[in-house]
């Protein structure tokens, strides 16, 4: 996430102790998560909830103990290297809240519903908290500066088919790395779905941020509850759609909930998008799953702003059930270095052109020889 919002903070912070507080603040933050009716989730959990898909936070780690998150957890390996429980995994719980959150109480009509409620949560711990003085030991040592990669691998040898990796502004890296990019691929050859935050600097220098960055990773960007693009939401040529990512409500460490801004948040959602998808039609591959996200979108054209536009639930659900009608072997662009809009999903289709008339040439060259060759034996 980004920085903390001031306002309902003091509220949602509250630590669950007396039964009615407790129910009060559960009660809050079911009422505050506004991202559901702009993603159409009342329709979407009619087709799936995600049930049977495991997705992948690589993350701070993730509370399992918070009552959002009860039965929804499998504990994954911790790779930062870093030992020791203070500052732990309260942007992990979170993000985990927004993907495979199942509420509490009577009905589970408190506390966070997740966009895919039905879903596991595989954590693995590979990066620490923003305000962890050790962020910098970890960038450096053996078993930490390589913890993505591994958590990416991890996830797969462990049957996740979604890897959500909120990542970006400040957890991100500006530069990648060949380890993380084979990682990425060997994820993709497998059949998982990679979801990663574009960044939060957009209003400042506007890196390109990785693990988004890479080839075949969902690039999410963030907008806020009119649904314009957030003033932090990195632009760039990569990003494949927007999420809500304004004032969201999370679950935050055992038993208390948080308000926050950040392209984390959108990402996760995203994520959970892709969970209904693989849950609702699991032959999809992930090129067919991105595109499913980006149809719904609806946005003609693509931009560095928008991407292919703010995704729906519900409609990418639809556009799935389409895409699983057709033959995956006439599918060939999934041979395309990118996935989708932007300038890189272009390249194939302009080599083809090069090619194509590099051929041209050589053929009318050749006919030339052969006509000079038949004049001169006269």
């Amino acid at each position: 996430m980004r920085a903390v919002v001031t306002g309902l903070l003091t509220v949602l912070l509250l630590v669950t102790g007396a039964p009615t507080a407790a129910d009060d603040v559960a009660a809050t933050a079911r009422e505050r998560q506004w991202q559901l009716a702009p993603l159409d989730m009342a329709k979407a959990w009619r087709v799936s909830k995600g049930r049977g898909v495991t997705v992948a936070v690589l993350d701070t780690g993730v509370d399992a103990r918070h009552p959002d998150l009860v039965g929804a957890v499998v504990k994954g390996p911790d790779l930062t290297g870093q030992t020791g429980r203070d500052r732990w995994g309260h942007h992990g719980t979170a993000m985990a809240s927004l993907i495979a959150g199942r509420g509490h109480g009577e009905d589970r009509a408190e506390g966070v519903i997740g966009i895919a409620p039905e879903s596991t949560v595989l954590s693995v711990r590979v990066t620490l908290e923003n305000d962890d003085p050790r962020r910098e030991q970890q960038r450096t040592r053996a078993r930490g500066h390589d913890s993505l990669a591994r958590g990416i691998r991890y996830a797969v040898d462990h049957g996740a088919k979604v890897i959500s990796m909120s990542l970006g502004g400040g957890s991100g890296t500006w530069e990648g790395s060949a380890d993380e990019e084979e990682a990425v691929q060997y994820a993709l050859a497998a059949g998982a779905v990679l979801v990663a935050s574009a960044g939060n600097d957009g209003d400042g220098p506007n890196k390109k941020n990785f693990p988004a960055a890479y080839p075949g990773v969902i690039a999410v960007g963030a907008v806020d509850r009119k649904l314009k693009v957030a003033g932090f939401s990195n632009r760039r040529e990569y990003l494949s759609v927007v999420a809500p990512g304004s004032q969201i409500v999370s679950a935050d460490g055992s038993d208390s909930y948080v308000i926050g801004d950040g392209t984390s948040s959108a990402a996760a959602m995203v994520a959970g998008i892709a969970a209904l998808i693989r849950s609702a039609q699991p032959g999809l591959t992930p090129l067919q799953v991105r595109r499913a996200i980006e149809a719904s979108a609806g946005r003609k054209g693509h931009s560095r702003s928008y991407g292919h536009g703010v995704v729906n639930a519900a409609l990418a659900l639809d556009a799935a059930e389409r895409l699983a009608s057709r033959s995956p072997a006439g599918d060939r662009q999934d041979l395309a270095p990118y996935f989708g809009g932007g300038p890189e999903a272009a390249a194939p289709d302009s080599r083809v052109i090069v090619i194509t008339a590099l051929l041209a040439l050589a053929t009318a060259m050749g006919a030339r020889v052969v006509v000079l060759s038949g004049r001169g034996r006269r």
